[in-house]
C-alpha cells in the first residue's frame, strides 16, 4: 500500500456537488492498493499514520501524533498513486490493484484507523471526487506497507 499523507486544518470530499465526506484537524489521506497488498499491510499504516509525530508540540516542535491532538482523517481512495510514467506520456496502471480487491483492502484499512479511535471519513470508491482541504504547513508525507522496518 502507498498512502499520501498531508497534514490538514480541514478538509471535505464531495461527489455531483454533494459533501460526503468532511473533517477539521487532521490528517488527508490518499491510499493507493497493488496486488500484493493485504491485511498486514493496512494495519502496519493504520498503526503508523495514527502515531506520526508531525503537529506541533507547545514549544512549536513538531513532537504530537494524530491520536496526541485527537486528529480526525479524511480517506480517499486513489489507484493513481500506482501509475506509472516511466515510459511514453500515458501512465500504465498495471500495479494498481483490481476495484473489486482495492476496496475489500481500502474498507479494511479506514476500519483499522477507526478502531485505533480516530474518527475517519471516506470519499466514494471508484466515484468521480472533488477533494478540496487546506494543507497545514505544508506538511506532506508518502508511507508505504512494503518498506517496513
Amino acid at each position: 500500500m502507498r498512502v499520501v499523507v498531508q497534514r490538514a486544518k480541514e478538509a471535505k470530499v464531495t461527489v455531483d456537488g454533494e459533501t460526503i465526506g468532511e473533517i477539521k484537524k487532521g490528517f488527508m489521506l490518499l491510499v493507493g492498493v497493488t496486488h500484493q497488498d493485504e491485511a498486514a499491510d493496512a494495519d502496519y499504516l493504520a498503526d503508523k499514520i495514527v502515531n506520526l509525530r508531525v503537529f506541533e508540540d507547545q514549544t512549536g516542535k513538531m513532537n504530537l501524533s494524530l491520536l496526541d491532538i485527537k486528529g480526525e482523517i479524511l480517506s480517499v481512495s486513489q489507484f493513481t498513486l500506482y501509475g506509472d510514467c516511466r515510459k511514453g506520456r500515458r501512465p500504465n496502471f498495471m500495479e494498481a490493484a483490481k476495484p473489486d480487491y482495492a476496496v475489500e483492502i481500502y474498507n479494511y484499512f479506514n476500519e483499522a484507523l477507526a478502531n485505533k479511535g480516530i474518527h475517519v471519513e471516506t470519499g466514494s470508491f471508484g466515484a468521480m471526487m472533488d477533494v478540496s482541504f487546506t494543507n497545514d504547513g505544508p506538511v506532506t508525507l508518502i508511507v508505504e506497507s512494503k518498506e517496513k522496518a
